[in-house]
């Protein structure tokens, strides 16, 4: 495993940078994962989704989906594409210290 250094704390992350433990995420993290993947500055909405999934993932134990991110977030999928061009659900699932989510590529 890899290991990097994020907001000063060191954390071990996987080939594609993914966390390996979720727990080890900050939300100080967070600002500097988006800007490796090419996201300059976390809005509000940006916070919206990712807390979303940080707590979907608490509860349901899974990466939540797209298709979850709309209907039990509230977070319509046009808004999703638009804060996290390229695929949201991979993208967003970096930033909030998730692993890779099942069906990205």
């Amino acid at each position: 495993m890899a290991e990097k250094t994020l907001a000063g704390k060191t954390v071990q992350v996987d080939d594609e940078g993914f966390l390996v433990n979720p727990d080890d995420w900050t939300e100080d993290m967070a600002p500097e994962l988006a800007k490796e993947i090419g996201i300059d500055e976390l809005t509000d909405k940006h916070w919206e989704v990712i807390r979303f999934m940080r707590k979907d993932f608490a509860e349901k134990g899974q990466i939540p989906s797209i298709r979850r991110m709309k209907n039990a977030g509230g977070i319509p999928t046009k808004d999703l594409y638009a804060m996290f061009p390229e695929g949201p659900a991979k993208k967003a699932a970096y930033i909030a210290g998730l692993g890779k989510p099942h069906g990205c590529v």
